[in-house]
């Protein structure tokens, strides 16, 4: 493994292990596949088959990870697999999103039940889907449109909208959607659901063509008419009642809503995400400088091309400490004061944007072509600055944080 993945403290014994387990994996299975699913822009089944086998696509796995109490299971495990391919990671990852919406929002029955049907089990593997934006609703939740109505004489909920930009959505067994319950409330008028399997009404739509993350299947969800069971309210009527009067009657208790809850607890994670693509764009490009000759000597020995892979280096270096910062304070339950998530994904989102640039450009006419992969991860880091909130929203989030004003 190269020292690019050594922090300048030590890590735990079983953080260690995890790495060279998860790396091991990125490099003989993730990383041979990474440029055939990629052109293919297909749902790369086969390695999450073998994701599966060896317990890496498992409930077991991602419950773990996000139970270790420094918080790094998580970023480390995200690090490692996303140095292999960003579109074939996300794959592999994708459901811990919307498992990650039920751990939010839901009670515990609902975590027992649902986010094991989220995974299935090796031979019968299933998939979830994390619903949020919206064609007019993207970093605007507030303008959401999908509508949530109760019918109380069946105890269900109806379900209206299209949903865009959903990681496995249409592909997936179970959805988790938010929908606006309260339009008067606007984002604090806002909740999760869980859409079991095969409920009548839900319908995949467009499904994208993307700039990068190629091998991730990325689509609309369209849901008419969908009704699923009371129980599928995440947290339960009594919960969301109570919230609602709250919001009604101005408290700030009640502020925030569903969507922003999930993003909150997986910022740091999309940041290892991150991380880990500009390392391995940086690695490329290390390895390159050290053996390509031009005017008799490696290129490595030219101060321009030295001196971009010390800042790719510091800047990978910073933005991983940021990161594990940012899920320490959250496995420790410590509040986010300056926006420290935010912060972990602002920079590591446009660290690897700068870095696989960068990189391209160390490689020259090489790095423009799709015979050598720091093309490839250049495409997929783009997608940091913009996805789960654009590096702007962030930067609105930090600025808030550390004003205190309602800056717009």
């Amino acid at each position: 493994m190269s020292d690019a993945a050594t922090p300048y403290f030590d890590l735990g014994p079983d953080h260690l292990e995890l790495r060279s387990w998860l790396h091991d994996f990125a490099a003989e299975v993730i990383r041979p596949a990474a440029h055939e699913w990629d052109e293919r822009e297909e749902f790369p089944w086969p390695v999450l088959e073998e994701a599966a086998r060896i317990g890496l696509y498992s409930v077991d796995f991602f419950a773990t990870q996000s139970m270790d109490r420094s918080g790094l299971g998580i970023p480390v495990a995200m690090e490692e697999i996303f140095w292999g391919d960003a579109g074939i990671g996300l794959s592999i990852v994708g459901t811990a999103l919307a498992a990650a919406g039920v751990r939010a929002g839901g009670t515990d029955e609902q975590v027992v039940e649902w986010v094991p049907q989220m995974f299935g089990e090796p031979g019968d593997l299933r998939l979830a889907a994390f619903c949020s934006s919206e064609p007019d609703a993207g970093s605007d939740v507030g303008a959401m449109r999908t509508r949530a109505t109760y019918d109380e004489a069946s105890d269900e909920w109806v379900l209206n909208g299209t949903k865009t930009w959903a990681t496995n959505g249409g592909l997936a067994d179970v959805h988790v959607v938010t929908a606006v319950v309260d339009p008067d409330l606007r984002a604090r008028g806002q909740a999760s659901f869980v859409v079991p399997p095969g409920t009548k009404g839900l319908s995949q739509g467009q499904k994208f063509a993307k700039h990068g993350i190629r091998a991730s299947h990325t689509a609309e969800v369209v849901l008419d008419a969908v009704r699923v069971p009371g129980r599928c309210l995440l947290g339960g009527k009594e919960r969301l009642d109570e919230r609602l009067g709250r919001a009604r009657d101005g408290s700030r208790a009640a502020q925030g809503n569903a969507s922003m809850a999930t993003f909150e607890r997986t910022r740091p994670a999309v940041g290892a995400q991150a991380v880990g693509i500009a390392r391995a764009a940086y690695e490329v490009a290390l390895d390159y400088a050290r053996t390509r000759e031009q005017f008799g000597r490696p290129i490595i020995e030219n101060q321009a091309i030295a001196f971009a892979l010390a800042d790719m280096r510091s800047r990978i270096d910073a933005a991983r400490l940021l990161v594990w910062r940012a899920a320490w304070m959250a496995a420790s339950r410590r509040s986010f004061d300056a926006a420290e998530g935010s912060m972990s994904k602002l920079v590591a989102g446009e660290t690897a944007v700068a870095v696989t640039g960068q990189a391209m450009q160390i490689l020259g006419g090489n790095g423009f072509t799709r015979e050598y992969p720091v093309e490839r991860m250049a495409r997929d880091a783009k997608i940091y600055t913009i996805f789960e909130g654009t590096s702007e929203i962030q930067r609105l989030v930090i600025a808030r944080a550390i004003s205190g004003a309602p800056i717009r």
